[in-house]
């Protein structure tokens, strides 16, 4: 046993010391990373550096979402990124997730709208549509031709979308949806909704045109998250569309829901883009900042601020990897997804707060992105299933019990 374990014990003591590990990747995760996996992250941490950063300040102070990058974002492929065919990059799921984080870096604005148009929006027409319906739509998405949204949650059915009211009635080679789709990302400039109803047979999912007389939208003002990202309200009035706009793939909520998971695992990923930026703005502002005599990040207090920023974030950045590996071998599970998305978007809004209180006062300003970001995480803590959802879905599968009612 001896001489089977000495070339370990070799290994183990190697004559050279590692690199001191960078402060922003202290895990080397980096390492980790495929060539073609830091491309894509690298192309678009420069984009949101150079084009988002500087104006996504002034967008999030005036409510508008900065609708003059779509061509950009949709030029480097990211819209969609992750299917394959119909004008798509085809990438894998790692590509995707560090997209989602880079463009969170800049703002939860951005994740969204990429997420919105090819997890939600996209992928149930690239899962469940004919292949007229993916070759007239998915290839104008890819580009940024068409803008798309995805109608699930209403007024009084959030967390139980299976109580929703919205109805589609068949009508010879038609449907008529009646009803109200509520807190919509893209709503207000989308092209194109999926919206989920219930007919005769369950619930089914529809593609609605911008422009079908009965179809209207009106945006959410006032907002104090999300401010640079469009929020809406879908109505339905007597909205006649053609029979063949039904997605023909599937019936039921498994439809909605596998779309969430999809949406879900880019919110793992982005949130930690977040988080980065909450840290890095407390990590510099800390060693330049100086009080009694010396920079803050001398003091015990604050070094401990950072220390838990940076262990939470290297904790979450594995996490996402991990799930990214499984989800491209086939292997990742709902209750994975929802694991994720609780503790990420839970220790990057815990960071965002740690990062405030080291910025003290310049903290709440737009001059720094922690606030910006802090208000967001407010909202990605409840959207695509709210933390408590996500808990219990993780509950059940640990307890075999299921204590949603």
């Amino acid at each position: 046993m001896a001489d089977t374990l000495e070339p370990a014990r070799q290994a183990g003591h190697a004559t050279h010391r590692a690199p001191a590990p960078a402060p922003m990747d202290l895990y080397n995760i980096d390492h980790l990373l495929t060539e073609d996996e830091r491309l894509v992250r690298d192309t678009v941490r420069t984009f949101v550096r150079e084009r988002a950063l500087p104006v996504i300040g002034e967008h999030f102070e005036a409510g508008t979402f900065p609708r003059q990058l779509v061509p950009e974002i949709a030029e480097m492929g990211l819209l969609g990124m992750h299917l394959d065919g119909y004008g798509c990059a085809g990438l894998n799921a790692v590509c995707y997730g560090l997209a989602c984080q880079e463009l969170e870096y800049g703002d939860s604005g951005l994740r969204s709208f990429v997420s919105v148009q090819g997890s939600l929006a996209m992928f149930p027409i690239y899962a469940f549509g004919s292949e007229k319906q993916k070759e007239t739509w998915l290839p104008r998405m890819a580009k940024g031709e068409v803008i798309g949204c995805f109608g699930l949650t209403e007024p009084d059915f959030g967390s139980d979308p299976s109580g929703m009211r919205t109805v589609a009635a068949r009508d010879g080679d038609s449907y008529i949806l009646n009803g109200t789709k509520m807190w919509i990302t893209n709503g207000g400039i989308a092209d194109l909704a999926v919206v989920w109803a219930k007919a005769e047979d369950g619930i089914r999912g529809f593609l609605v045109e911008r422009g079908t007389p009965g179809f209207t939208t009106s945006d959410v003002h006032h907002k104090l998250s999300l401010r640079a990202s469009v929020t809406s309200e879908l109505h339905f009035e007597d909205c006649r569309i053609p029979a063949e706009n039904m997605l023909p793939g599937v019936r039921g909520l498994r439809g909605p829901l596998s779309c969430l998971d999809e949406a879900r695992y880019g919110i793992a990923w982005g949130v930690n883009g977040a988080a980065m930026a909450c840290y890095e703005s407390a990590l510099n502002y800390a060693k330049s900042r100086a009080q009694f005599g010396k920079p803050i990040a001398g003091f015990q207090l604050t070094q401990r601020k950072l220390v838990v920023m940076a262990t939470e974030l290297v904790k979450a950045q594995l996490m996402a990897l991990q799930l990214g590996r499984l989800k491209d071998e086939g292997l990742a599970h709902p209750v994975q997804v929802s694991m994720a998305k609780r503790n990420n978007v839970r220790e990057a809004l815990n960071t965002a707060r740690e990062a405030r209180s080291v910025l003290g006062a310049n903290g709440i300003t737009l001059e720094y992105p922690v606030s910006r970001h802090m208000n967001n995480l407010e909202s990605v803590y409840t959207y695509e299933g709210t933390d408590d959802i996500h808990t219990l879905i993780v509950g059940q599968a640990i307890t075999g019990m299921s204590a949603f009612a």
